[in-house]
């Protein structure tokens, strides 16, 4: 994608801009709030449906593998073809999959629409941040609108189990997705209306034969996680899985080095802070994922919560990932990304040692301010890693970079995912919190892999405000 090598945009009012930025905000907020808003109603899709866990993981992950697979290659496509043009195409797709997700009548319908909506979802993350990027041409006003978009990305991925909740409560699991609907129809008519078209001058070539192979891989590696407990790990079809998850790799790794454009520059990879910022992305949500599935299993099924009460308990993971996000940029302005990256894995190892002791009468106080520690942490984080990924890169680059990043985020979801319903797989309710004690450890995990990755973090980065705003991307 190539964020930085825009067409020079026609000159826009202020109330214009901003009314880009929010109609962009709108879309973007979907995105994430589709990654977690299920969470909260997995039980109630399990009920409705009459599936078990390994269905209820695939109606989550097979929207962000889908998301994770198509990111990059949407962006090329959104520079080739015209942004507004894509922006709407992806906003129809995601409206129409909502549709037949709320009214799927069976898990295999609902799973197909879940991957419908991860196509149209890639649409809309990095093709709206580059519409905004076209629309602002002033670095100040544009890091504003970059740090506003961030913190929407953050509340939307927080707010979704409380959303669910609440919509749980007054109707019923379909609502979840009927939600998107009048959304989508007026980002739709406002796009239409306010949005100007654009272009990237410099277009990159279609990579078919690379974007195969990431889904091919992408899915072998998720669903070994998600089929392992019910099929067996040393089974035959496990072996195959194994075995399709490795020659993918090569495939992908051998086409992608011989490409002049290839779907994902595997020349970034020989930076070690890059390769440390990909890491830290697919840990963060790896740790939010883990713990949003294992909130809502836990409380649903042990303590028999209703789904508004186990989506509310998420208010301080929410709050706190909101709150911090916007110091966590200021810090990582001033001082680099050494400190909140070490606040961020700091919170999140002390938030899941919080819960490596869970029993059915666990003290709520305990839970809620596991949940605090883990989304400061979350909102700590974000900032640190991007301005990692791209620091010392060329502005060119930055674009790519920042897909990448994008696309190892929702990676770490799908796995986040996987592996927590791994662990839970064919529990019963009173052994359910004794299943997810190795969960609450991998969170904690995660933080103390993300202290690593902040001793290698440059105290002191250089600020480039054309890289920031690519790479958010």
């Amino acid at each position: 994608m190539t964020a930085t090598t825009h067409t020079v945009p026609p000159a826009l009012s202020a109330r214009r801009r901003w009314t880009i930025l929010a109609v962009c905000c709108l879309s973007m907020f979907l995105v994430g709030l589709d990654t977690t808003i299920v969470n909260v109603g997995l039980p109630a899709i399990g009920r409705g449906l009459d599936v078990d866990t390994r269905h209820l993981e695939w109606i989550v992950d097979a929207y962000t593998l889908v998301l994770a697979s198509c990111l990059i290659s949407s962006g090329a496509l959104a520079d080739r073809f015209g942004r507004r043009r894509v922006f709407q195409y992806g906003l129809a797709a995601f409206g129409a999959a909502s549709l037949l997700c709320a009214l799927a009548p069976s898990a295999g319908v609902l799973i197909a629409g879940r991957a419908l909506q991860g196509i149209g979802a890639s649409m809309l993350s990095p093709v709206a941040l580059a519409i905004v990027v076209n629309a602002m041409p002033d670095p100040k006003e544009r890091a504003q609108a970059i740090g506003i978009w961030a913190s929407v990305f953050g509340l939307s991925m927080a707010a979704g189990p409380v959303t669910g909740g609440a919509l749980l409560a007054a109707l019923d699991w379909r609502a979840l997705f009927w939600i998107n609907t009048p959304v989508i129809a007026a980002a739709l008519l406002l796009s239409a209306v306010l949005v100007p078209e654009s272009r990237a001058q410099h277009t990159r070539r279609p990579d078919l034969p690379g974007q195969v192979l990431l889904t091919m891989l992408l899915a072998a590696v998720v669903g070994v996680l998600i089929e392992g407990p019910h099929i067996g790990w040393t089974s035959p079809m496990a072996l195959t899985g194994y075995a399709a998850a490795v020659l993918a790799a090569a495939g992908f790794v051998r086409v992608e080095s011989r490409r002049r454009e290839p779907l994902m520059d595997l020349r970034l990879f020989t930076r070690p802070a890059f390769s440390a910022a990909v890491v830290g992305a697919v840990t963060v949500f790896v740790a939010l994922n883990t713990t949003l599935l294992l909130n809502t299993l836990y409380l649903q099924h042990t303590r028999q919560w209703t789904p508004l009460a186990a989506g509310v308990a998420t208010l301080p993971l929410a709050l706190g990932a909101t709150l911090c996000a916007p110091f966590s940029g200021r810090m990582v302005g001033r001082s680099g990304p050494r400190l909140p990256l070490l606040l961020a894995g700091g919170f999140i190892t002390v938030g899941g040692l919080c819960l490596t002791r869970l029993t059915a009468h666990t003290s709520v106080l305990l839970l809620l301010t596991s949940y605090a520690f883990i989304g400061i942490g979350f909102g700590f984080a974000n900032a640190p890693l991007t301005n990692t990924a791209v620091n010392g890169l060329p502005p060119a680059r930055a674009g790519v970079a920042g897909a990448v990043t994008s696309t190892a985020r929702q990676l770490g979801a799908a796995l986040g995912i996987a592996l927590a319903g791994a662990l839970v797989a064919d529990t019963t309710p009173t052994g359910l919190a004794h299943a997810s004690r190795p969960g609450w450890i991998l969170v904690a995990a995660c933080g103390v892999l993300l202290l690593t990755i902040a001793r290698t973090s440059r105290p002191k980065p250089a600020v480039d405000t054309e890289r920031a705003s690519a790479a958010t991307r």
